[in-house]
């Protein structure tokens, strides 16, 4: 991956850097706001910017090396509006180790126009125990690190980054050096769980390598987190489509894996018992989790290599189907055969199947079918490292097409044969990493399926039964006696 942004930075340098020097805006004022979590850490930079020429159509965000490779998901919008801008890839500034991300606005701006934009991302992997081994009954805390400043080629009036934590117990963070030049007052404050860098004035633009070498500095929290760091080290999705059953059937493989400090020590079911009993339980353990299913489901199967988990409640919805408005979601509350400890890893199956109308529709207009599958089924606060969805269709559909939300890192047609097939029914997978609660849309795929696709598996049924039954009849006429015992004569 690497390999691939150099080649792109090497193709539109020459575009980055004008766009950079080109100085149309100004930050009025710059505002980061780091939500810090276990495996995702969301990020919202607000951004107050105001043009200096006229018909400024294009702002340039400029993202550090690390954070941009670090970035699953990434989203800028105008504030208080929800439809996004267009954000396009310019390369890098000459000499530095970052990356320029080019917005489109929705109009130019007149010189000495105003607007405010929001950048909202999602980082993975960017948190890490510490100490990375912990006891049984031992609290949990994690290291974060990020960059003093937010990098910016237009001269930036005011700008401060706030880390909030979920817990004020914040052990430790860094006191920034070499920033009286920006400021006269403490450079760090904290207050309760948010720890504020700034406010940093008359702050030139920083997109530069002279910048970066004298001023720029990482800056590194240690804070306790309460709840398991969950991630999802392999997700494989199959939703399998029938029209005889009017069905949709979603099965889940799921490898889910503790990241936070591995156990020191043996495991004590007795502790772990005693600390459930008493409501202490360690934060870094993971004795159960809830998941979000589709309304209306049915024949909900939970299974781990063992067999069935009957450790399990699940709470249906109303089906949309029925012509009830229903805006809730079905809630099964999942508790693995065993607590699952830091390090550990956990591998079950979840399943159900759903009524076809709640997500499928027919457009007469086309004679083409529609149905939306999720990508994913969001565990909170969990990432998911690798995802392969596969969408298995009625057999004989034709015409085959799909929008996903966001691009895969691959995607194909292939078949899929199973029982009672013929010539096996399409099947489209996709391939994803790096996964959060931001992704969790839905694929729309959509295809034809003639009549003729419609008897082919009754027809192959009958074959199958015609030629049995031709079988037996034939079988019964055949004299398969080696010696006949013969006949007394009177």
């Amino acid at each position: 991956m690497l390999r691939l942004w150099s080649a792109i930075s090497c193709l539109l340098l020459a575009s980055a850097a004008a766009s950079a020097s080109s100085q149309s805006f100004e930050n009025s004022a710059i505002v980061r706001t780091i939500d810090l979590g276990g495996s995702l850490v969301h990020v919202t930079t607000t951004f107050a910017v105001k043009a200096l020429k006229e018909a400024a159509g294009v702002y340039t965000i400029t993202l550090p090396e690390d954070e941009i490779f670090n970035t699953s998901w990434l989203e800028v919008k105008v504030k208080g509006k929800q439809q996004p801008l267009t954000v396009t890839y310019s390369g890098a500034p000459a000499g530095s180790k970052s990356h320029n991300l080019d917005v489109s606005l929705e109009k130019p701006l007149e010189a000495g126009a105003t607007i405010n934009l929001v950048l909202e991302t999602v980082q993975t992997h960017t948190t890490r125990p510490w100490p990375q081994q912990a006891a049984q009954d031992e609290d949990q805390s994690l290291k974060y690190e990020t960059s003093l400043f937010v990098l910016s080629p237009y001269n930036t009036s005011v700008q401060r980054t706030k880390l909030k934590s979920s817990s004020p117990r914040i052990i430790f963070y860094t006191e920034p050096e070499n920033v009286q030049a920006f400021t006269l007052e403490n450079p760090v404050t904290k207050s309760g769980s948010t720890v504020t860098y700034g406010p940093y004035s008359n702050v030139p633009p920083s997109a530069n390598q002279a910048f970066l070498d004298k001023y720029q500095q990482r800056v590194v929290l240690h804070y306790s987190y309460d709840y398991p760091v969950l991630e999802v080290l392999k997700l494989r999705r199959a939703a399998e489509i029938s029209h005889w059953g009017a069905n949709l059937n979603i099965q889940d493989d799921i490898v889910l894996h503790n990241a936070g400090p591995r156990l020191n020590g043996h495991f004590s079911r007795l502790q772990h018992q005693t600390q459930s009993f008493y409501g202490r339980g360690a934060p870094h353990v993971l004795p159960l989790f809830t998941v979000q299913l589709p309304p209306g489901i049915r024949n909900t199967y939970y299974l781990d290599q063992i067999g069935n988990v009957s450790t399990s409640h699940l709470r249906v919805a109303p089906s949309v189907s029925r012509g009830l408005k229903n805006t809730q979601n079905s809630v099964l509350e999942l508790k693995p055969r065993y607590p699952i400890m830091g390090g550990w890893n956990y591998t079950y199956t979840l399943g159900w199947d759903a009524p076809l109308g709640d997500s499928g529709s027919y457009d007469p207009n086309t004679g083409k079918y529609i149905v939306s599958i999720p990508v994913m089924t969001e565990i909170p606060g969990a990432v998911v490292n690798d995802a392969e969805i596969s969408i298995i269709l009625p057999e004989g559909a034709t015409d085959v097409d799909y929008v996903a939300p966001f691009p895969a890192l691959s995607n194909e047609i292939s078949t899929h044969v199973t029982y009672l097939d013929t010539i096996g029914r399409p099947m489209v997978i996709f391939k994803y990493k790096n996964l959060t609660n931001k992704h969790a849309k839905p694929i729309y795929v959509s295809y034809r399926v003639p009549i003729s696709a419609h008897l082919r598996k009754p027809m192959a049924v009958a074959t199958v039964l015609l030629v049995l039954f031709t079988f037996a009849m034939v079988a019964r006429r055949v004299d398969l006696t080696i010696y006949k015992t013969p006949t007394k004569k009177m």
